[in-house]
């Protein structure tokens, strides 16, 4: 497995990195847990080195999972956790970007993963109530002290990163990056490549379309966020499909490749 050095930090990851939201959230019924726990291993075993997970996934079981299943690895791996985002009593997100909740949220996820530091730690969305700046001193601080190693932002405009990185240097900014969703091209790039930060694509393989196992008859399940997406409705799918047809057509080329494979491909070259 290659590694990479996201923008001009010191933060060296495997080119590869493994989202662990479906596990436990986002993707239907949450899934066995021995069953994670010896992926995520196999994953290490693989050659993978960074891992990417969240408080608001589970909520807050996706994190113990991740730190039970990397408990064995210390030193060895990054993980990646994200504040910002709760769940309230109804069941809806909320965001919360406050600095105290900042700091509160780090050490319930220190404990969570069973680390002393986290590698990265995103802000899950921009709060609109909470100027960034306040948000970049407060990930500052908890650098300071030892408890956090690299800002990230996620999903975060242009203009917002330039003002967080002159308080806190950004070392990395997750953003939907994909075949299918090519917008970062436009402006977050230049942005990140002038600045020196790394991209952390999510969803590189379309929330699985590119995979080329979901057809226009797929069924979701009403827990899986995806039967809400636009993209994902039955009539979009059936368009979509062209793309698919595509990467197959390369893939076949390649003698034994897949979709997914040509789509992860794309993206790391």
């Amino acid at each position: 497995m290659h590694k990479r050095k996201l923008g001009n930090s010191n933060l060296e990851v495997s080119a590869i990195g493994l989202g662990c939201m479906g596990m436990s959230y986002g993707h239907g019924p949450a899934a066995d847990k021995k069953e994670m726990i010896a992926l995520i291993r196999k994953a290490v075993e693989r050659g993978i080195t960074f891992f990417d997970t969240a408080q608001v996934y589970g909520p807050f079981t996706n994190e113990e999972l991740v730190g039970e299943a990397l408990s064995p690895f210390r030193g060895q791996v990054m993980i990646a956790t994200k504040f910002g985002l709760k769940i309230n009593a109804s069941g809806q997100q909320i965001m919360d970007s406050r600095p105290e909740y900042i700091k509160q949220s780090a050490d319930d996820s220190l404990r969570r993963l069973k680390v002393d530091a986290i590698d990265l730690l995103y802000q899950h969305r921009v709060d609109p109530q909470v100027p960034i700046e306040e948000v970049a001193e407060a990930v500052k601080d908890l650098i300071r002290e030892g408890k956090v190693k690299h800002f990230g932002l996620s999903e975060a405009g242009v203009q917002t990163i330039r003002r967080a990185h002159a308080v806190q240097p950004v070392t990395a900014v997750q953003s939907e990056y994909s075949l299918w969703w090519r917008r970062p091209e436009e402006e977050l790039l230049p942005t990140l490549e002038e600045l020196g930060i790394g991209l952390v694509p999510f969803s590189p393989l379309g929330k699985g379309f590119l995979t080329g196992n979901i057809d226009a008859n797929t069924t979701f399940d009403n827990s899986d966020f995806r039967s809400i997406v636009p993209r994902f409705t039955p009539e979009a799918r059936k368009a979509n499909m062209a793309l698919v047809d595509l990467l197959r057509k390369v893939a076949e080329r390649k003698k034994k490749a897949t979709p997914a494979q040509i789509a992860l491909a794309w993206l790391l070259a």
